[in-house]
């Protein structure tokens, strides 16, 4: 996908930790392993997020619980960053210090732009969320970012925070290379901050706190395939710049974070009451549903089957 300009003036910020410095699952504002998780878990994307979930899942023996009371409890949101233009230059600074950074700002600015649009179109007001790098460890507003997690999405502060080395492993671990399944990633995280605006994440989280574990994780999963459908939203509607074998890697990246598919891969058996991100063939045929229509009117997961 030919994206190789993004706007200077986007909101971005840089957080380094290689060799330690934020302290990991206890830093600020994140009060411990699953203060530094479970708030996260239903605006995430990724592999490694749904890894790190199984995992929890498996040692305190159950799925997400109250979602909500978990970031209520997390105390006052504490972000430690620095912004653009404390890394004297502004964005161009930050996205310019490798390929993978490059790319995601140009993914970032052009999903910031196309929503920008599609709210004016509507008569409404847009308000852009930021974009937080982090090398290995860092801080949000929900609480510690680890590599391990995957890229993710805070409400909190409404940032979409990512490591770059996950690229890396999307590509050798999960077979899902190209630069199309990075754009994918950052516009599934975008649609993120999309359900925060539009309430959507709120309206989930609240689900979670009032119902069973299973209507919770049934939940989130309605909310992932919708973030996966404005990706692909986000794509119909710079059509112009694809390219090919866009769509199919995509398409790759989809089902290789498929919930079916990684519980299959870490050898458990294939429980689709825990799943909390979609199936494979969900989260793939919700991508092609907004890569074909590019309305996002067209991504309601919430009402009928999905």
């Amino acid at each position: 996908m030919r994206l190789d300009d993004f706007d200077p003036n986007i909101n971005v910020g840089s957080q380094s930790d290689r060799g330690g410095g934020f302290g990991g699952f206890g830093g600020g504002g994140g009060g411990g392993l699953l203060m530094g998780l479970l708030p996260l878990i239903a605006s995430r994307f990724g592999c490694g997020g749904i890894i790190v979930l199984l995992i929890v899942m498996a040692v305190f023996g159950g799925g997400l619980g109250g979602l909500g009371s978990m970031v209520g409890m997390g105390g006052t949101p504490q972000v430690a960053t620095r912004s653009a233009s404390a890394e004297g230059g502004g964005a161009a600074a930050i996205c310019s210090t490798d390929p993978a950074r490059r790319a995601t700002c140009n993914a970032f600015s052009s999903a910031e732009n196309t929503w920008e649009a599609l709210y004016a179109q509507a008569g409404q007001r847009f308000e852009a969320p930021s974009l937080q790098f982090f090398d290995g460890n860092g801080q949000s507003g929900c609480g510690a970012a680890q590599a391990a997690m995957g890229p993710f999405y805070c409400p909190l502060d409404r940032g979409i925070y990512i490591d770059t080395t996950f690229f890396n492993e999307l590509a050798t671990k999960f077979g899902a290379a190209g630069d199309f399944a990075q754009y994918y990633v950052v516009a599934h995280e975008f649609g993120h901050h999309i359900q925060t605006l539009t309430g959507a994440s709120a309206r989930v989280q609240q689900i979670q706190r009032s119902s069973s574990r299973a209507e919770g994780n049934a939940a989130s999963v309605r909310l992932e395939l919708q973030a996966d459908c404005y990706a692909g939203v986000w794509a119909a509607q710079n059509r112009q710049r694809l390219e090919p074998g866009d769509v199919e890697e995509g398409m790759t990246a989809a089902a290789a974070i498929g919930d079916d598919r990684l519980q299959g891969q870490s050898g458990r058996n294939i429980n689709q009451e825990s799943f909390t991100h979609g199936s494979s063939e969900q989260r793939q045929r919700w991508l092609q549903r907004g890569l074909r229509s590019g309305d996002p009117a067209q991504c309601d997961t919430f009402s009928g089957a999905i």
